[in-house]
């Protein structure tokens, strides 16, 4: 039994003729259509996608509570640049120029809060790091043989960085310095608003002796209203 179909001069331009879907394959066909059911369902909204380094604003703008890009770079600026003119650091200059480069490791920094900001502080140590080799004042140990020390120390079932550990670790690594550091925060609500401050410290510990050659903290402020 024949069947005709019939097609009124009214129906939307925007669909494809039939004799164009037969012409297509059924894949072509099916993702021609998927598309035009996602554009009737969209209506005009759309989405771009944007680039940093085409429009650095949008690294400014603060998207949570949490720390991002920004307030890691602001806080390590102030951080290193106060390390940079510490009485340490000029000791490691004076050295270095005697041909007795220092050697230190940048140890893990400890999250002290409820927030989830490990990346952000392993992103803290690993610019640290970079700061120190490029300053070509120190030797800085690799982050890999530092946790293979941290293991063999702590054991396998809780390979985390102790700090009251230091000169064991200093030991079997052959180093004179650690840097590590830590963040806490205070978290405040009322019924339509959060503020969290946060206080990032970093120290510089001796690995013979423990003792803390030199300490600062910064300060992030997030908060949405």
């Amino acid at each position: 039994m024949n069947q005709s179909f019939r097609f009124s001069s009214a129906s939307p331009s925007i669909l494809p003729s039939v004799s164009r879907l037969l012409a297509l394959s059924a894949p072509a066909a099916l993702a021609l259509a998927l598309a035009l059911a996602g554009g009737a369902s969209t209506g005009c909204a759309s989405h771009e996608y944007v680039r940093g380094s085409d429009d650095p604003s949008i690294d400014r703008a603060a998207m949570s509570t949490g720390l991002d890009k920004d307030d890691i770079e602001r806080a390590l600026q102030t951080l290193l640049n106060q390390l940079r003119d510490a009485p340490v650091m000029t000791e490691w200059r004076v050295k270095a120029g005697q041909g007795d480069r220092q050697t230190v490791s940048v140890a893990p920094f400890i999250n002290d809060t409820s927030e989830h900001v490990d990346s952000q502080l392993n992103a803290m140590l690993s610019e640290t790091e970079g700061w120190l080799v490029n300053s070509q004042v120190t030797r800085v140990v690799s982050q890999e043989r530092q946790a293979e020390t941290i293991r063999q120390v702590e054991g396998a079932q809780h390979p985390v960085f102790d700090p009251q550990h230091i000169p064991q670790y200093g030991k079997q690594l052959g180093v004179k310095f650690f840097i590590t550091g830590k963040v806490g925060a205070s978290d405040e609500r009322t019924d339509d608003a959060r503020r969290v401050q946060y206080f990032l410290f970093m120290q510089v510990i001796d690995a013979e002796t423990s003792e803390i050659r030199w300490q600062q903290k910064a300060y992030v402020t997030k908060a949405v209203r």
